[in-house]
């Protein structure tokens, strides 16, 4: 039950209102708290409007994002899965607490568009930056610049963290993680939280949100930021808490791995926190039955398999990484004594980032360890983008403890070709992404979604995108959002195209 993600598509929930009574019920909810908060319908433009949002402002948003992730929960129970956790993250927590049954539909609603309207009013230049090390390599490097806002603001697996801060500090976050050769990508969410800048309105938030009345709920639900199951606390104080509270997924997924938990359904649109759970459980079986061709097929199979346990298809069908060869797919191991019971931890989550899912870079594969000049100038670069900002004596140590980990090299590609015609620079890029994702070029569709059914990270995509504009001499092509949000192979190359002949006009 994602928090702050895209906006819906249009008409995805209309087969599940059609066949689930309980769905059809919890909209129906949704927009009744909707209409006496002034705000329009919610359910009817999932239901039977096709294209996107028409960006009514982010409390819609919200709300819309609760609808979807709700009804993915109805379905799931309807069908038979038994959660024994459901998982909250940020503003995903107040879908967790409906799920569960510790709060009702409209009162989770309420709080949501109080949340959204306190953060509003306290409207500040903040942004938040994916980067995709390790939480403590993310902390030093928002450590560089010693400034209280700056913050680690979430662990969401081995290799995916997030910082959040001040526009401007963020800028220069990113300028040094670039120097230091890891992935970064400023997320594009209406409130950056998980920061003590937003301490005021948490105090806000606290003082004027409506009281909820709190019911002892059916299932758990597990709070990434609490680090621990919600008991009898006040609703208004955890959603308030949780802004300016790190968040810790990815110590919650391996401490519900530990305790039983096989399988992880994600409860929204896109794979966003499977991906981190994929990446902090190698192996465990992750479902997204809403990017399924067939979402109430892929939850019938989850709740009639409880004996493979393992790898677990949580993609659509027939996609490339599906279409390789033999070797290149994980099978589930063979039970070796009797079946046992499946436990499933519902995701209920938010990725902060309402255009892509981001999720954790996976390493380069090709590794050279660098020379102690190459080290030495990679480490003066990182100072040197910090010294004007934090002249402190600690910059250099911690500067020199960041870059221990070497940065691999980008894979060798022979010079662009003279004649950049669209024909010759897509089998130029088949044969760079391919190499760097592990696909035969061949089976790289120049329609393929990068992200939507190739499976490509934001983070991976940030990493390519870089290396095509090196390659092609495109410096303004690193910043074309678009390429990352709707990418596709096709729409790089025309990019290139046009961008190579309006630099030779």
């Amino acid at each position: 039950m994602p928090g702050t993600v895209a906006a819906p598509r249009g008409g995805l929930l209309r087969d599940l209102h059609r066949r689930y009574e309980t769905v059809r019920d919890a909209l129906s909810r949704i927009d009744k708290a909707a209409e006496g908060l002034g705000l329009p319908d919610i359910s009817s433009r999932l239901i039977e409007g096709n294209g996107t949002s028409d960006q009514r402002g982010p409390e819609v948003q919200y709300l819309e994002i609760f609808a979807v992730s709700l009804a993915t929960h109805q379905m799931l129970i309807a069908e038979g899965v038994e959660p024994i956790a459901i998982v909250g993250q940020s503003i995903g927590e107040l879908w967790a607490l409906a799920a569960a049954g510790h709060l009702s539909v409209e009162d989770a609603a309420r709080l949501a568009v109080a949340r959204s309207q306190a953060l509003t009013r306290h409207s500040w230049k903040g942004k938040m930056l994916a980067v995709g090390v390790d939480g403590r390599r993310a902390e030093s490097l928002a450590g560089l610049i010693d400034h209280p806002d700056l913050v680690l603001a979430c662990e969401n697996a081995p290799r995916q963290s997030v910082i959040s801060g001040p526009e401007e500090l963020i800028r220069h976050v990113e300028r040094v993680a670039d120097t230091l050769g890891w992935p970064s990508l400023p997320l594009d969410v209406p409130h950056p939280t998980h920061t003590p800048a937003m301490a005021g309105a948490a105090r806000e938030l606290r003082a004027t949100a409506p009281r909820v009345a709190y019911g002892s709920g059916r299932w758990r639900v597990r709070s990434p930021w609490l680090g621990r199951d919600v008991a009898d606390d006040d609703p208004v104080d955890l959603v308030a808490g949780a802004l300016t509270a790190r968040v810790a997924m990815l110590h919650t997924v391996r401490e519900l791995h530990a305790a039983g938990a096989d399988a992880f359904v994600e409860c929204g649109e896109w794979p966003v926190v499977t991906k981190f759970v994929e990446s902090s459980i190698p192996g465990v079986r992750c479902v997204v039955p809403l990017s399924d061709s067939d979402p109430v097929g892929a939850v019938r199979a989850l709740a009639e398999d409880s004996t493979a346990i393992g790898a677990f298809r949580s993609r659509l069908p027939a996609r490339p990484s599906e279409r390789l060869l033999p070797s290149a797919r994980v099978s589930a191991p063979e039970p070796d004594g009797p079946a046992s019971p499946l436990t499933v931890a519902v995701t209920v989550a938010e990725a902060p980032t309402p255009a892509t899912a981001v999720a954790t870079p996976a390493p380069l594969e090709s590794y050279a360890e660098p020379t102690a000049a190459a080290t030495a100038a990679t480490t003066a670069a990182a100072t040197a983008a910090v010294a004007s900002i934090a002249p402190s004596p600690t910059v250099t140590s911690v500067a020199q403890a960041a870059t221990a980990t070497p940065v691999a090299p980008p894979a060798a590609v022979a010079p662009p070709s003279a004649g950049l015609d669209y024909e010759t620079v897509l089998t130029e890029l088949r044969t760079l992404y391919g190499d760097f994702l592990g696909y035969p070029p061949d089976l790289l569709g120049e329609d393929d979604g990068l992200e939507s059914e190739l499976g490509v990270e934001s983070l991976k995509q940030v990493t390519l995108l870089g290396r095509v504009s090196d390659r092609y001499d495109l410096p303004d092509l690193r910043s074309n959002s678009s390429l990352l949000t709707v990418g596709t192979l096709r729409r790089i190359a025309e990019s290139v195209v046009q961008g190579r002949a309006e630099a030779a006009g």
